[in-house]
């Protein structure tokens, strides 16, 4: 088992373009810390980011850490162990040109631009709630924690190096719930070592993630990593004890849908045995198509389809229960 928490000026904003920070082998049980996607400057209510941060040093990630023997045309398998907040609070925000609800440099528009606003939230990890509270009212209520992690991936290929806001075939800011603990994401490597990162945790967060941003918060968070030799992945993949998952990031929110709905339609036939169209068929009737972000330089869609319907096969000839059990051991020991 390996413990890092990166200083401050150990944070990387890319995939890609940055030496490991970490070397470690398959098996090898990682507890990470990871900052919030404003690097802990928003603190308050009073700290706009737009005053207290500089672009382009937001969502940074902890890592990259190289995975012997991983290598091109291979998977890296990452299982969430735990997610936990790292801290008592979070904070969400509004930004006058970001977000679902606002017009943005890419969609302009003549209405005035939304105001600069912070939520900050008080976490309560015990009793398993982040406490929301109306800026502009007296309205509270207590939201169930459901931590997940909005930026996980490794390096892409060809020396290309990304902002790490940026989601794509290799990861990235895909801000899906569905990253949660209990997890394995399966990134296909293209660089040796893999070079996996992660980062923006999120207490929680509705799907889409309409505003730009989660309930922003730095978090304790426990993987275990392994290798799939000479198994390839087009596209960041989740699988959890009753799932199937497949991740398309791209511009217009279409083309990430067809690109999710494609993997998970072609993982199906190859997995079931079905010709491609019966798989389509089974898809297009049992799957589910829950949405990432809609804020971002590109979007993500998540294709979803319960093991039920596929008389329970797993991925990656069982990497997932394998971690699965590695995790128990870890959970019932630590």
């Amino acid at each position: 088992m390996v413990k890092y928490r990166p200083e401050p000026d150990e944070l990387s904003y890319t995939f890609g373009g940055r030496e490991a920070v970490l070397r470690v082998t398959p098996g090898t049980i990682l507890e990470l810390y990871t900052e919030d996607c404003f690097g802990g400057r928003v603190r308050s209510i009073d700290d706009l980011p737009s005053q207290v941060c500089q672009f382009p040093y937001l969502n940074p990630v902890t890592g990259p850490i190289h995975v012997e023997g991983a290598e091109p045309g291979d998977t890296l398998a990452v299982h969430f162990i735990s997610i936990e907040p790292a801290r008592d609070w979070a904070v969400s925000t509004t930004f006058p040109h970001f977000g679902a609800l606002t017009s943005t440099h890419t969609t302009p528009t003549l209405q005035p631009p939304l105001d600069e606003l912070v939520w900050r939230y008080d976490v309560d990890v015990a009793a398993g709630t982040a406490t929301y509270r109306a800026r502009r009212g007296d309205y509270t209520v207590a939201l169930p924690l459901d931590p997940m992690h909005g930026t996980a991936g490794v390096a892409p290929g060809a020396f290309e190096s990304r902002m790490t806001i940026t989601p794509d075939a290799h990861g990235g800011n895909m801000d899906t719930p569905e990253l949660r603990a209990g997890v394995t994401a399966y990134f296909g490597v293209n660089v040796s070592g893999a070079l996996f990162a992660l980062g923006d945790g999120h207490c929680r967060q509705g799907h889409g993630e309409v505003c730009g941003t989660g309930i922003e918060a730095a978090m304790n968070t426990t993987v275990v990593v392994d290798v799939v030799k000479g198994v390839g992945t087009p596209w960041p993949r989740l699988e959890s004890d009753d799932a199937l998952m497949s991740t398309g990031s791209a511009r217009p929110l279409e083309d990430a849908y067809r690109i999710s709905q494609h993997d998970l339609v072609t993982w199906t036939a190859e997995l079931v045995g079905l010709d491609q169209l019966d798989a389509y068929q089974l898809i297009s009737q049992a799957g589910e198509a829950p949405v990432g972000n809609v804020c971002d330089t590109n979007y993500t869609m998540v294709a979803k389809v319960d093991k039920r319907y596929l008389g329970g096969a797993g991925g990656y000839d069982g990497v997932h229960a394998r971690l699965r059990e590695t995790a128990s051991h870890y959970l019932t020991h630590r």
